[in-house]
């Protein structure tokens, strides 16, 4: 049993009585890293040697990813923010593919007590990785709990945050530090390069509700989201600097068969092009990451930045949200929102640009996976509760 405290009944967050950070996860020493991968790839049959190759990325860092660590930092920034404000809501930490392991976590806080859990992803956006794919996670841990004759708690997803102007703000001065390094005489010209994962297109076309669906590779909600964040950010550095600095939306991290389109272009491919057309310098934004993890250190820091120094092309790389304090307070914004929201009260959820709040629960259809698995967290969840759970 925990030492926590299950806070009294009533108060702002109620009806919760617990956050749950829910990551990715990653390893933590270089021996961690091929199970890591096996762990990420179960069910795809990649051979183990293939997966040693992928490894590399991670062994080039002494096989830790710095994910779990940036993990605990926000963690903690959570924790201290929820105190600083006096919300008595104690905050706990799973990850879908490493220790600490999500099912692992939740029989803790179901040992613990808690019965209404608000979760949240560190993915702000829709898409079926950075969304329904947790909610099958989460359904998969909640049926291994009942499996052990434990009652599962009700789980309810945050929204999508890629909008709310705590993940975005810090975003915007991040752009304009990495500008400010950049040197004098290529700012004024310098491109921005605001990057994200690739992801199928035909994952992308069917990202976020069936009304957001498009075809031939328009890219749904997961691309209409990132452009609209894009837009709020070159405007905001617009009127940061008085400078108008041209801007598009490229992609990253691309990986599996070569002959299933993904959406391009590749960051590297975008920098080649930029080089070719004489733009003078470009600062790439990883908007569509959280933190500082390996795929913002190996795909920007070490390979597009090596790309950039072949090409002769000066480059700077703007920081991602991470743990800073504004996040922190827009996490504890979207828990309020929500639970709001539970008890039958009018919230007024904070958002930039022009797509508004994203949904609270997603609808059936949203975000499908290629084979139809339980998701918790959804109008299609397995998991259905009383009004007093």
């Amino acid at each position: 049993m925990s030492d926590q405290l299950i806070p009294p009944a009533g108060g702002p967050a109620a009806p919760y009585d617990a956050l749950l950070l829910l990551s990715f996860g990653g390893p933590e020493g270089p021996d961690d890293v091929v199970p890591f991968l096996e762990n990420v790839t179960r069910g795809r049959g990649i051979p183990r040697e293939r997966l040693k190759e992928v490894g590399q990325h991670y062994f080039g860092f002494g096989g830790v990813s710095p994910i779990n660590a940036q993990n605990r930092e926000l963690l903690e920034a959570l924790r201290e923010d929820f105190a600083g404000h006096g919300l008595d809501l104690p905050v706990y930490w799973g990850n879908r593919n490493w220790a600490p392991y999500l099912t692992d976590v939740l029989r803790e806080m179901v040992r613990d007590g808690r019965r209404r859990i608000a979760v949240l992803a560190t993915s702000a956006y829709a898409s079926y990785s950075g969304c329904r794919q947790y909610r099958e996670n989460l359904a998969d841990a909640l049926a291994a709990l009942a499996e052990e004759g434990l009652e599962p708690p009700r789980v309810d997803k945050l929204r999508h945050y890629f909008n709310h102007p705590g993940f975005v703000e810090p975003m915007i001065d991040g752009v304009l530090t990495a500008l400010a390094a950049l040197p004098e005489d290529v700012r004024a010209g310098a491109h921005l390069a605001f990057t994200t994962h690739s992801i199928p297109t035909a994952a992308a076309d069917t990202s976020g509700p069936v009304e957001d669906h498009t075809a031939d590779g328009a890219g749904g909600a997961y691309v209409k989201q990132h452009l609209d964040v894009a837009r709020v950010i070159a405007d905001a550095v617009t009127a940061g600097t008085g400078r108008t600095h041209p801007w598009r939306l490229v992609y990253q991290s691309r990986s599996g068969a070569p002959h299933i389109p993904w959406l391009e272009p590749d960051i590297c491919e975008h920098l080649e092009a930029l080089h070719g057309a004489g733009a003078p310098a470009v600062v790439m934004v990883p908007i569509g990451f959280v933190s500082d993890h390996m795929e913002v250190l190996y795909d920007l820091d070490t390979e597009a930045t090596a790309k950039a120094a072949e090409l002769g092309l000066p480059v700077a790389r703007s920081a991602t949200v991470g743990a800073d304090p504004r996040f922190a307070a827009a996490v504890r914004d979207l828990v309020l929102e929500r639970a709001a929201t539970e008890r039958g009260e009018a919230a007024e959820p904070c958002w930039l640009g022009t797509l508004g709040a994203s949904h609270d629960l997603c609808a059936v259809g949203c975000c499908p996976a290629r084979a139809p698995r339980p998701a918790a967290a959804g109008a299609d969840s397995p998991y259905t509760w009383g009004a007093g759970a």
